[in-house]
C-alpha cells in the first residue's frame, strides 16, 4: 500500500507501543495517508480489526481506494472527538488507540487546501472541507481582539495584536482570498523575525487550529478514548507543537493521580482511583528520522495504559 506523498512520524515506535494483542481491535484516529494504519495491520492477526477516523473526505477517498480489500479494516469520516459513535458498542473493548496529530504531508503540500504559507492558493485551512467556516470567511470577519487572542492564546504569538491590527486595516480595502496574500501582510507586521522560522508560522498555525477545533476535540478525544479502551489497552499520541504536547500530559497526569480528594480525607494510597499509567519515558524522533523528515523534528509522542476493571 503506498502512502501518498506521506512519511509517518515515530511510525515503528508507535505501532510498537500501540499493538499488544494482535487479535484484537485498535483505533487509529488520524488516518490520514494510511502510514499508520498500514504498519498496523501488518500487526495484526486475522481476528484483529481497526477501525480509522479521519475527518478530510480526501483521505477517506485514499482510505477506501487503497485499503479497501482488507476485511480488518472500516474507515469513518468524521472526527476524532466523535471516535465513541464511530466505534459503536465497543466501549470499553478497543486495545489501543493511536491519535498522530497536527496536519499530514499532502495537506501542506497542496496548495488548494491553504494551509501553506509557502505556496499560494486559496485561503481555506479547513481538514474537512465539507463543514465549517474557510480561513479566509474568519480573517475577513473576526473581530480585531478575539483574533489578537487567538494569535497569542493559539500560535504563542507575541505581535498577536500587531498582526490582528494589519489584517483588520488590509481586510477594509481588499478581502483576503489568497494564502500568499494574508502571509505578506502578516510578515510585514512581524518586527523581530525567527532565525529559520517563516514570520507567518505562528499566524497560520493560530488560524487553523481556532477553525479546525483542535484542541477542543482533542480533549474529547482524550476522555473518549480513555471510557473506549479495555484495561491495558494503550492510547498512544504522537503531537506537534507545544499546546497539543501539554494537554495531553496534564491529561495523562490527572488520570495517573486520581481525583482530587480533601485534605485530611482517611484514603489509603492504594484506594485512590486511577485511570491510567504513563508507559515509558515521552520519545522524539531520533536524529536519523529528523533529518531524514523535517517535520518530524518537533514530534513527542506518549504513552499511556488504561488500569482496573470495568
Amino acid at each position: 500500500m503506498s502512502q501518498e506523498l506521506h512519511r509517518s512520524v515515530l511510525l515503528r515506535e508507535a505501532v510498537d507501543a500501540l499493538v499488544t494483542e494482535p487479535d484484537d481491535f485498535y483505533i487509529d484516529g488520524t488516518f490520514g495517508r494510511g502510514g499508520h494504519s498500514a504498519a498496523i495491520l501488518e500487526r495484526l492477526g486475522p481476528g484483529g480489526r481497526l477501525l480509522a477516523v479521519d475527518k478530510d473526505p480526501q483521505a477517506i477517498e485514499y482510505a477506501r481506494r487503497h485499503f479497501g480489500t482488507d476485511s480488518r479494516f472500516s474507515i469513518w469520516h468524521g472526527s476524532f472527538a466523535d471516535m465513541d459513535r464511530a466505534a459503536g458498542e465497543q466501549a470499553g473493548q478497543v486495545r489501543g488507540v493511536l491519535l498522530d496529530l497536527g496536519v499530514s504531508s499532502p495537506q501542506l503540500d497542496r496548495a488548494e487546501r491553504g494551509f501553506s504559507f509557502m505556496r499560494d492558493g486559496p485561503l481555506d485551512m479547513r481538514m474537512d472541507t465539507s463543514r465549517g467556516i474557510s480561513a479566509a470567511q474568519w480573517v475577513n470577519t473576526e473581530a480585531e481582539a478575539e483574533m489578537a487572542r487567538v494569535f497569542r492564546e493559539y500560535g504563542e504569538e507575541r505581535f498577536a495584536r500587531r498582526m490582528a491590527t494589519a489584517i483588520v486595516r488590509r481586510r477594509a480595502e481588499q478581502p483576503f482570498v489568497r494564502t500568499l496574500d494574508l502571509a505578506q501582510v502578516v510578515k510585514a507586521a512581524n518586527p523581530a523575525w525567527e532565525k529559520g522560522k517563516h514570520p507567518a508560522t505562528r499566524v497560520f498555525q493560530a488560524i487553523r487550529i481556532h477553525i479546525n477545533g483542535e484542541l477542543d476535540d482533542l480533549q474529547s478525544a482524550l476522555e473518549k478514548s480513555l471510557a473506549l479502551l479495555a484495561p491495558g489497552g494503550r492510547l498512544v499520541i504522537i503531537s506537534f507543537h507545544s499546546l497539543e504536547d501539554r494537554l495531553v500530559k496534564r491529561f495523562i497526569r490527572a488520570q495517573e493521580r486520581g481525583p482530587l480528594l480533601p485534605r485530611g480525607l482517611p484514603v489509603m494510597h492504594n484506594q485512590i482511583a486511577r485511570s491510567l499509567r504513563s508507559v515509558g519515558k515521552a520519545l522524539k524522533a531520533t536524529a536519523f528520522e529528523a533529518e531524514d523528515n523535517q517535520r518530524s523534528r518537533s514530534a513527542v509522542m506518549r504513552t499511556a495504559e488504561k488500569l482496573g476493571g470495568d
